[in-house]
């Protein structure tokens, strides 16, 4: 990764935590070894456009509006762990879900982007793909090349 982007996701990182303080900040490192120690609820929080290019495995979409998550259906004590493009609208998600008493969310740091980015999978209809939405063309810029659709 260039400098320059590397200072941008410092940058956009930074201003997720001040923006998010209560919202925990998960690693793509930390969620790689819990997908493989737990049964997570992962919670895609894009457009049905950046699901339908790729997705985390077995992770469900959910709007980045929903204000009422009783048709998750998941206890208070559920782990669930949301992802966007970059992880503000899924910050902005998760404290939402904290507010209403999931005690156990937290957001994926750099989201679906840093993940794609060091070569984790992402999958369209089961089938692991090597393309991610990316998003508009300004955030896109924080998505390795030949990982953009």
């Amino acid at each position: 990764m260039d400098a320059f982007r590397s200072l941008l996701w410092q940058l956009l990182k930074r201003q997720i935590r001040s923006k998010f303080p209560q919202v925990k900040q998960l690693s793509t490192a930390e969620l790689a070894k819990q997908i493989e120690a737990e049964s997570l609820v992962l919670l895609d929080v894009r457009t049905e456009s950046e699901f339908a290019v790729s997705h985390l495995l077995n992770a469900r979409r959910i709007d980045p509006r929903t204000e009422d998550f009783s048709s998750l259906d998941l206890p208070f004590d559920a782990p669930i762990v949301a992802y966007c493009s970059v992880g503000y609208r899924s910050s902005r998600l998760v404290d939402r879900l904290q507010q209403a008493g999931y005690t156990r969310a937290a957001n994926l740091e750099g989201s679906i982007f840093e993940w794609a980015n060091e070569g984790r999978p992402v999958y369209r209809n089961g089938k692991r793909v090597q393309q991610v939405h990316p998003f508009d063309r300004v955030w896109g810029q924080l998505l390795q090349p030949n990982l953009r659709a």
